[in-house]
């Protein structure tokens, strides 16, 4: 068996699997000899790299249009804004044409179901909002980069606003309560489960101030964006494809950011363990993924690294679309079984570097990794994934096929009424500002000052210092304030996951 032929069997699955190109041989494409992904190894993660203009946000579409044909959801983030023409039928040509019959591809103009969303409606999309309760403490101290004693401190006020009904939606709510709780009214209420000191109050204010700058404010509001609508599917079975259009808030990398780890955060405390399924829940693309990684702090890349290595487990696959492995920290770079690396440049020494770099994460082979990566073409790429056995294939240098779909940003008008008439723009397009904590505290009865002799008796009648926290706190005025607001969650404390987001019933 020639060598041609040994790495041909290697991708000669029985089971579902997606369609990449064909086996480039000699600088020749081999048509019956085709390069494919298992479906069911999809939720293995992977890479997508290359150089600028190699092709691989067309890799992206081209995975993405065969799992939606396959009934998988897909996730895209789409930071440039040319991934928007997934949804209509792309536009054949003769350089279409000819690729098509070069590997062997029954190429069909072909749309596919798709849904546009903008974090915090800073763009064109659904609004995309989460609650200050639901984002959860610990997430926001990690993007807040707060140490382990202000990240305490700020559990502790979680904690307090959760069980007293003071519902946390916006940025102005968890000032309000910050700012009561360090008041001469608010500060007798965490006595007895440690305080919170000026000094971290004021660190956790002017946190929030800076966060706000980078468009936050925007973000946190109701009505709150409910994950599960990335799982959906199509009336004729396919995939629906969640496009979050980003180029709006590509200068604002925290904002990019924050909400993946929130996203992801939810997702993997709602969905239910699946192990190996014969097809993905849903696969995420995350399109020019050193935005996610550059300048981010230790706690965000530490809780990346352990989503990625669990959500697999729930049926969730994770693709990074990026210009170098390099981009990728190496914890989370090992967890990507499936690789598709189009070209590399080595102009400096440190493309040198990296393109070494990036031959060593390949298995052993008989080519020349470091020639082969510098000579590619656009649409052209080195293949490696994880076979039905989960071992990874033999290296492929494919020749790969042309999208389906139109291959590049549908016109603004075409993309503005494709998201007012989805079924999901009325339930999330207005937001809403109900009675929360900001407004709750901001209206509450003001103490009056008494008489000495008034305050010398109530004195005597001040609550004794082994009286509980909780009689203390039923017994204050604030409390019995709030107990006559409606709808007011007071004595139900929010259940909070491993990662402090609060848990919803689906």
């Amino acid at each position: 068996m020639s060598d041609s032929e040994t790495i041909a069997a290697g991708y000669a699955f029985t089971g579902p699997a997606l369609d990449l190109g064909a086996l480039l041989w000699d600088g020749a494409p081999l048509p019956d000899a085709q390069i494919r992904i298992p479906l069911p190894m999809l939720n293995r993660h992977g890479l997508v790299a290359g150089a600028t203009g190699t092709g691989k946000t067309k890799t992206l579409q081209l995975i993405a249009e065969q799992l939606s044909a396959q009934g998988v959801p897909v996730f895209l983030a789409d930071v440039k804004g040319d991934v928007s023409g997934i949804s209509a039928p792309g536009t054949s040509n003769d350089k279409v044409a000819g690729r098509a019959a070069e590997v062997k591809q029954q190429w069909t103009a072909t749309g596919f179901p798709a849904e546009f969303y903008a974090l915090g409606g800073i763009g064109h999309g659904i609004p995309v909002r989460a609650t200050i309760t639901g984002f959860g403490p610990v997430l926001l101290s990690k993007v807040l980069q707060l140490n382990q004693t202000q990240e305490q401190s700020l559990g502790l006020i979680f904690h307090y606003a959760d069980t007293k009904g003071l519902e946390l939606i916006d940025l102005k709510d968890l000032r309000a309560v910050v700012t009561f709780l360090t008041s001469d009214e608010g500060r007798p209420e965490l006595k007895n489960i440690g305080g919170l000191s000026t000094a971290t109050a004021g660190v956790i204010l002017r946190s929030l101030t800076a966060f706000e700058a980078q468009g936050m404010a925007d973000f946190f509001g109701e009505p709150e964006f409910d994950t599960s609508e990335l799982l959906r599917t199509a009336s004729d079975g396919r995939g629906m494809v969640s496009v979050l259009e980003l180029p709006a808030v590509q200068d604002k990398p925290q904002l990019f950011s924050t909400f993946l780890m929130w996203l992801l955060a939810d997702l993997f405390h709602d969905l239910p363990e699946v192990g190996d399924a014969e097809k993905p829940k849903l696969v995420f693309f995350f399109d020019e993924a050193h935005l996610l990684f550059n300048d981010a702090s230790k706690a965000f890349l530490d809780s990346i690294t352990q989503t990625v290595r669990l959500i697999r487990s729930k049926g969730v696959g994770v693709f990074f679309v990026t210009q170098t492995p390099k981009d990728v920290p190496g914890d989370v770079l090992a967890q990507l079984g499936n690789r598709v690396q189009h070209a590399l440049r080595a102009f400096t020494p440190d493309d040198q570097k990296a393109l070494k770099a990036t031959v060593k994460t390949f298995p052993n082979s008989s080519y020349d990794l470091e020639e082969i990566l510098t000579g590619l073409g656009t649409g052209e790429a080195v293949v490696t994934v994880l076979s039905e056995n989960g071992a990874p294939t033999p290296v492929a240098v494919t020749r790969l096929r042309a999208p389906e779909s139109l291959m590049g940003p549908i016109d603004p008008a075409t993309l503005d009424a494709a998201v007012k008439s989805s079924s999901l723009y009325g339930r999330y397009a207005q937001a809403v500002d109900r009675e929360s904590a900001y407004e709750k505290l901001t209206s509450r009865p003001q103490p009056q000052e008494t008489p000495k002799a008034t305050a010398k008796s109530s004195a005597k009648s001040a609550p004794k210092e082994d009286e509980s926290m909780v009689q203390q706190v039923v017994g204050s005025g604030m409390f019995k304030s709030l107990a006559r607001s409606v709808g007011t969650q007071i004595g139900r404390e929010i259940t909070r996951s491993l990662f402090g987001t609060a848990r919803r019933k689906r």
